[in-house]
């Protein structure tokens, strides 16, 4: 997957930024913090998400005193080229067109675009509560699988059904309908549970091969489902648990089992990470495991994604630095990092784009 072009308009702090004849290999984005580098990133993932990893809504992706923001930008890749042209407004849904015609369901883009990208607030997969590591798990899903778009909101949609009946149920003993709400927990849990279990299975090997370049040591990821099948099929252990749990539901009127309450269990040296890694060890883990993502977007994808990473450097000693350095400059495809520092610059860069005041300039263009 490469990224041909890009341009934004009134995209955060940039005004009209455009950058064309983007090459492979890796670049680097170089600047003062607060200048627009994480920004620039973000404007390119916008490209495949249609969504911003650092604000709930699109008021804060418009530049101060603009109406709306614009991010448009062409990939190339085995499925042929994408134009990708997006209009944020201040409010209301964002406006998408892929190669000219509007996208109706963000399905249609993710099949022809891939992006994976890393950046300091990743850093609460590793530390923060469950709920971020259940989130990490179906963006892996997307990144995977854009066509499993649904098993998510299927599920929160039957979940939601479920809690409000048991919320508002005043009588004795279970409600009439709470069986048949079980079903629909069921029938759209499990396979939100096997998606998450490969996705897992598919990223980990790749996040411990990338942290043990970086520490010497692997790192154990694991999913960690509610819902487990000791010899048993899912479904049948996901009845047997929810008839087992029954009463607890009933008096703290909410249900107690399935994948909202998944986890993901990551260990460095035996030790839970989240409770024993160091900070240089959380922040290696949740880079690793984004690029554990992104190696197994190019096993099931056959082509790398475009993969960004902002600020890789500020949580690694001097050594992990070269390392991961080592590591990005030698990935395939678009590989597009961001550094504060002139120093931490890799040599192998194929390109440097300099960011000041939400403008960019590219050396020796």
């Amino acid at each position: 997957m490469h990224l041909e072009w890009l341009e934004l308009r009134d995209f955060r702090n940039h005004r009209h930024t455009e950058l064309e004849g983007i090459p492979d290999g890796l670049i680097v984005v170089v600047g003062p913090n607060g200048e627009g580098k994480t920004n620039l990133l973000e404007g390119m993932f916008f490209l495949y998400a249609l969504r911003s990893p650092r604000a709930s809504t699109n008021a804060p992706l418009v530049r101060e005193g603009a109406e709306a923001g614009f991010v448009r930008g062409e990939f190339s890749g085995d499925g042929g080229r994408s134009l990708v042209e997006i209009e944020i407004p201040t409010k209301g849904a964002s406006r998408v067109k892929l190669n000219r015609s509007p996208v109706r369901r963000k399905r249609e883009l993710r099949r022809q675009v891939r992006a994976v990208l890393f950046g300091p607030f990743d850093l609460s997969i590793v530390i923060g509560d469950p709920g971020k590591r259940r989130d990490f798990l179906d963006e892996a899903i997307l990144a995977l699988w854009p066509l499993k778009d649904g098993l998510t909101t299927a599920y929160d949609r039957a979940l939601r059904q479920r809690n409000r009946l048991l919320k508002e149920w005043e009588g004795r003993g279970a409600p009439t309908d709470l069986e048949a709400w079980d079903e629909e927990l069921v029938r759209t849990g499990v396979p939100l549970i096997e998606a998450r279990a490969e996705a897992v299975q598919r990223l980990a090997a790749g996040a411990s091969i990338e942290f043990a370049a970086l520490a010497g040591y692997g790192l154990l990821v694991e999913y960690a489902p509610n819902v487990t099948a000791p010899g048993d099929t899912t479904e049948a252990s996901f009845r047997a648990q929810l008839a087992s749990r029954r009463a607890d539901e009933l008096v703290r009127r909410t249900s107690l089992v399935g994948p909202h309450r998944d986890d993901l269990t990551l260990a460095v040296r035996d030790l839970g990470a989240r409770s024993f890694g160091s900070h240089g060890e959380t922040w290696a883990a949740a880079l690793c495991l984004r690029l554990g993502l992104a190696q197994a977007v190019v096993a099931e994808a056959g082509e790398p994604p475009l993969l960004l990473v902002d600020d890789p450097f500020s949580a690694l000693d001097p050594d992990r630095r070269d390392r991961i350095a080592e590591r990005l400059s030698s990935r395939g495809g678009q590989v597009v990092i961001s550094v504060a520092d002139e120093a931490d610059v890799p040599s192998a860069s194929s390109a440097v784009w300099d960011v000041h005041g939400g403008a960019v300039d590219v050396r020796g263009a």
